[in-house]
């Protein structure tokens, strides 16, 4: 055998143990993220939340999984059978693959690509897909309505969430999101939130959106449209979908944490201040800076009610795209006038 495939075989086989490290990681997260939600909603509400299962309901999480596993695969009669079992299994692993490409410290990164920050965007849209076309093969009204509402929210979201971060890369000067994170300790308040405030509320609010969560769950509304484009759905295949949920929660807060909140690393003020925090590995500031902004999620959900459709479709058009355009003009002006200065 050669060098050069001796060193592709290496490179391969180091890319598939990341790949599965991730993917562990990732599940396991997933797993304790719909126990901790349903703890932090209980106490935000005066109860407990799950108790039964393990000690103070550590155990919930599997109890589920091995339901979901055993539960009959109910499949209308009437149903595409084909895009029926497809439609999860595209939104799960599109929201998966977007992870690829995150740099979740210096070094740890599946996928070092120079357009990462697009890609992601790119794959959070494609799982849409799944919900569209389990909307449109399961053969049921409400599951159609709740694929329709999806399609016209994540046309209208889409563009907010992609223009709220054109002033993170007119700083960053690069789509790469390992360079968008270098580029933050440049400046001395090292997180792009404080010259990007306005781009960071547009993105927060979109980002609720793109994930169908509450205010803005109108794809599943339970209360018109029983759950929305998974309706028909059960067993395996219903744990796909809210896996994929999750999974997308996790992408976004990981966006979120690397463009405006510095990644793996902390602003120099601070360490100047704390140099011994500098010997803290970076994926241990990355995972609380992304648990935090999972803590947003349930902090919303259990404290705002469902807006009206006509009211979603308003606030994305006639709000956060005039918001994100505004930003965007703001940021090009101070960039021009050197207001934007590294150290």
């Amino acid at each position: 055998m050669t060098p050069e495939i001796i060193n592709l075989a290496i490179q391969i086989i180091i890319i598939l143990i990341k790949t599965f490290v991730l993917v562990g990681v990732v599940m396991l997260h997933v797993a304790y993220a719909t126990y901790f939600e349903r703890k932090v909603i209980g106490h935000m509400q005066v109860r407990l939340g799950p108790m039964r299962v393990g000690p103070h309901g550590l155990l919930q999480p599997i109890a589920d999984m091995v339901k979901s596993l055993f539960k009959e695969d109910v499949i209308p009669s009437q149903a595409d059978k084909a895009i029926f079992f497809s439609a999860p299994v595209i939104s799960f692993f599109a929201t998966m693959t977007a992870l690829s490409v995150i740099p979740f410290s210096e070094g740890f990164v599946i996928a070092d690509i120079n357009v990462s920050l697009l890609f992601v965007l790119a794959m959070s849209a494609i799982s849409t897909y799944g919900i569209i076309f389990a909307g449109i093969a399961s053969d049921s009204k409400y599951a159609f309505l709740g694929s329709l509402r999806s399609a016209a929210q994540v046309v209208s979201y889409e563009v907010s969430l992609g223009l709220s971060l054109v002033g993170v890369m007119m700083m960053a000067g690069s789509l790469n999101l390992n360079d968008i994170i270098i580029a933050q300790s440049h400046y001395s308040y090292g997180m792009f939130i404080v010259p990007q405030f306005l781009g960071f509320l547009v993105f927060v609010v979109a980002a609720l959106a793109e994930t169908n969560r509450t205010p803005f769950d109108l794809p599943e509304a339970e209360s018109e449209l029983v759950a929305g484009y998974f309706t028909e759905y059960s067993g395996f295949r219903f744990a796909l979908f809210y896996a994929a949920e999750y999974v997308a929660m996790i992408a976004m807060s990981s966006l979120g944490t690397i463009c405006f909140l510095g990644g793996w690393m902390l602003p120099p003020f601070i360490t100047d201040i704390f140099p011994f925090l500098l010997n803290v590995p970076g994926v241990i500031w990355f995972a609380l800076k992304v648990y935090l902004s999972i803590f947003v999620y349930y902090w919303i959900r259990a404290t705002l009610p469902r807006y009206r459709y006509d009211q979603l479709m308003n606030i994305g058009w006639k709000v956060l795209i005039p918001l994100a355009l505004l930003n965007i003009f703001i940021t090009g002006l101070l960039k021009m006038m050197g207001f934007f200065r590294v150290i």
